[in-house]
C-alpha cells in the first residue's frame, strides 16, 4: 500500500501565523501540507475538505494538536471516525495521539462509544419530549393546513401582484407548504 503523508494546519484568523505548526508538520516529512486561516467554527473549511477528497486507505493526517482539526469534541470525533472508515492514519503531535498504535486504537474505541452514548442520550430525550407533549394533549408533526389558506395563497399567488414573503405572511401558511402545492400544480 502506498502511503502518503499529509499535513494540516489551521489558525482562526488571517493575522495568526502558521509557522509554529508548519515547523513541527515539516518534521514528519510531510508529501503534502494544507493549511487554513479559517476559524474552527465553520462546519465546512475548504482545505479540511479538499484534504478528505485526496485521502485514500494507508494514508496519514497529521496535525499539531486536535484544535486544529475538530470545531467541537463531535466534530472531532466525526472526523476521527471519518478516517478510520477511510483506514486513513491519524496522528495528533500535541496530545501525542496516533492511531496506529495500541494506545491511540484505544483512543479511537473510546471516542466511538462516547459518540454513540451522545446519539442514545438524543433519542432517548427525544422520546421524553414527545411523551410529555402527548400528556399534554399535543400530537406533533406537521400542522394541519387549512384548505382555505391554500386557496387563498394560491389565488395572491396567481394574481402576480405579492412576492412570496407577502403570501406567507397574509395567509399564515408557511414558504415550504405555498411552493409544495405550487410544485403539485406543474
Amino acid at each position: 500500500m502506498n502511503q502518503y503523508i499529509y499535513g494540516y494546519a489551521r489558525v482562526s484568523t488571517r493575522q495568526q501565523e502558521l509557522s509554529r505548526q508548519l515547523d513541527l508538520l515539516k518534521n514528519y516529512n510531510c508529501n503534502e501540507i494544507l493549511t487554513e486561516k479559517m476559524t474552527g467554527t465553520k462546519s465546512h473549511r475548504p482545505e479540511l475538505d479538499r484534504l478528505k477528497d485526496k485521502l485514500r486507505p494507508g494514508d496519514i493526517v497529521i496535525v499539531e494538536s486536535f484544535s486544529r482539526l475538530g470545531r467541537s469534541t463531535k466534530d472531532l470525533i466525526d472526523l476521527v471516525n471519518y478516517f478510520e472508515e477511510k483506514e486513513v492514519k491519524l496522528i495528533s503531535i500535541k496530545e501525542n495521539f496516533d492511531t496506529a498504535t495500541p494506545q491511540g486504537r484505544l483512543m479511537m474505541t473510546v471516542f466511538q462509544a462516547f459518540s454513540q452514548f451522545e446519539r442514545d442520550l438524543i433519542v432517548d430525550r427525544t422520546k421524553e419530549g414527545l411523551k410529555s407533549a402527548r400528556a399534554r394533549g399535543r400530537k406533533g408533526g406537521r400542522p394541519k393546513v387549512r384548505e382555505k389558506h391554500v386557496i387563498k395563497a394560491m389565488n395572491l399567488y396567481n394574481t402576480g401582484e405579492y412576492s412570496v414573503k407577502e403570501i406567507v405572511e397574509m395567509t399564515d401558511i408557511s414558504r415550504a407548504t405555498l411552493y409544495r402545492y405550487l410544485s403539485a400544480l406543474k
